[in-house]
Order: structure tokens, then C-alpha cells, then sequence
């Protein structure tokens, strides 16, 4: 039984499911294909897009994969890494707005409403009690949204996504208004989203080849 169990070569189990499962593979493969055809974003945004919100879901086969199709795409090294540190800083902005949860748990008279906007007023406390860390964070998250390589309208839509793949409706709501502001449109924002599902499908489909290996040691 191999040790390793992100091996590259476990994706050559993947060729089963025709037989496995032929009629899920089919709806699977145009699915994929259907989300990455050109549309409001074009193939190289979209590819970029995929990268990024690999790293939210941590599949390595999904970062290798859409990697190399990003760069096929046109995508430069510094476009990926940009995207991948606009994931990272949403990915932190989500631990630091769900602390909102921590002040409500502490009020007795808070209210019942898990995830009202208005929890976000809290988002002082957290700056009060960890101001040393809240700062560097705030640092990390505008430099990281900055426009670079990939401008500031679509670093938003990237982390618009994120924060759907992270499942974090503040993280939703702060970007969207964010991104629109940019003038982000709802198609751009829309076909974001479906990347953003297609990789958390993708993610669960590529990991089947980690369960047959596993099977068949």
C-alpha cells in the first residue's frame, strides 16, 4: 500500500469511473465544460478564478490541474499568486468576522439571528482586544485586494467567490458590494459563483481516485 496519498498517479484511477458510475461522468463532464466556456469572464479569468478557490477547498489535484490550464490560458505566475493571496486574505477575513458569534454568545440579550449584518458592528470589539493582530490583519487584507497584476474589480470578484467556496455570508455581502462598486457585473459575479461549484464538485470528483486506490490496496 503506498504511503502517499497525493500521488499524482492516483489520478489514473479516475478512468474507471466510465464504467463505475458512466452516467454521473457524463452529467459531471459537461457540467465543467459548460462553466469554463467563455462568458462575461473570459477562459483565462475564469482558469484563475479556479486556482484561487482551490486553495480555499485545499485540493492539490484541483491547484495542479487548473494551474496548468491557467497558464495555458495566458495566466502569468504573478496573476496566480495574487489570486491566491486574495483566497488566503478572505480566507482570514472569514475567521475574523465570524468572532462577531463570540461577543453574541457572551451577550445574554443578544439576539437569535445568527448571522444578521448588524453582528458585524462587533468587529471593533475584536480590534480592541487583539488590536496588535487585528491591525496586521487589515494590512494583509487591503494589500492583498490591491490592485497588482489582476486589477482591484476582479480581485473582489475572486474574493467574492472565495467567500461563497468558504461558505461566509459576511465574507458574501462585504465583497459584493465591494466588487459591484468596481463595477463588477452580476453575470461577471454570477459566473465566479459557478467556478466556485464547479471546484467543490471538481473536488469531491478528483478525491474519488484517492477512494479507489484505497479500495483496491
Amino acid at each position: 500500500m503506498s504511503t502517499n496519498l497525493y500521488a499524482k498517479e492516483n489520478t489514473q484511477n479516475l478512468a474507471q469511473l466510465k464504467d463505475l458510475a458512466p452516467e454521473q461522468l457524463k452529467a459531471f463532464n459537461a457540467f465543467n465544460a459548460a462553466v469554463f466556456k467563455e462568458g462575461a469572464l473570459t477562459v483565462k479569468e475564469k482558469e484563475i478564478i479556479a486556482v484561487a478557490i482551490a486553495h480555499v477547498t485545499q485540493c492539490p489535484y484541483c491547484i495542479d490541474a487548473h494551474t496548468r490550464k491557467a497558464k495555458s490560458a495566458g495566466a502569468s505566475l504573478e496573476e496566480l499568486v495574487e489570486a491566491a493571496f486574495v483566497a488566503a486574505a478572505v480566507e482570514a477575513g472569514g475567521a475574523v468576522t465570524h468572532s462577531t458569534h463570540v461577543h453574541n454568545a457572551k451577550n445574554a440579550d443578544a439576539s437569535d439571528v445568527l448571522y444578521a449584518r448588524s453582528n458585524l458592528k462587533n468587529l471593533s470589539k475584536l480590534g480592541k482586544f487583539a488590536h496588535v493582530g487585528f491591525r496586521g490583519y487589515t494590512a494583509f487584507s487591503a494589500a492583498a485586494t490591491k490592485e497588482g497584476k489582476l486589477t482591484a474589480k476582479f480581485k473582489e470578484i475572486i474574493a467574492t467567490a472565495s467567500g461563497v467556496a468558504s461558505q461566509c455570508p459576511y465574507c458574501i455581502d462585504v465583497h459584493t458590494k465591494k466588487a459591484e462598486q468596481l463595477g463588477a457585473t452580476s453575470e461577471e459575479l454570477a459566473e465566479a459563483i459557478m467556478v466556485t461549484s464547479a471546484l467543490r464538485a471538481g473536488g469531491s470528483y478528483v478525491h474519488m481516485a484517492n477512494m479507489i486506490q484505497s479500495y483496491q490496496d
